[in-house]
């Protein structure tokens, strides 16, 4: 099963509580943190939800 790498590149700062909760629940704390997640559904849906404030890399 693949990964993603999730990269926090911008600000929380000023998006809606949302967003903020959905950046938390993927394990993003601030500019610059990296996570690793397995791929499913769900969590594209989240990255999805913040994809202006993330990058994504593909991890096989």
């Amino acid at each position: 099963m693949s990964k993603l790498v999730i990269t926090q590149v911008k600000s929380a700062n000023g998006t809606n509580g949302r967003q903020r909760d959905t950046l938390r629940s993927l394990g993003l704390r601030g500019i610059g943190k990296t996570v690793e997640r397995p791929d499913s559904e769900p969590l594209r849906g989240m990255v999805h939800a913040v994809r202006h404030l993330v990058t994504v890399e593909e991890k096989s």
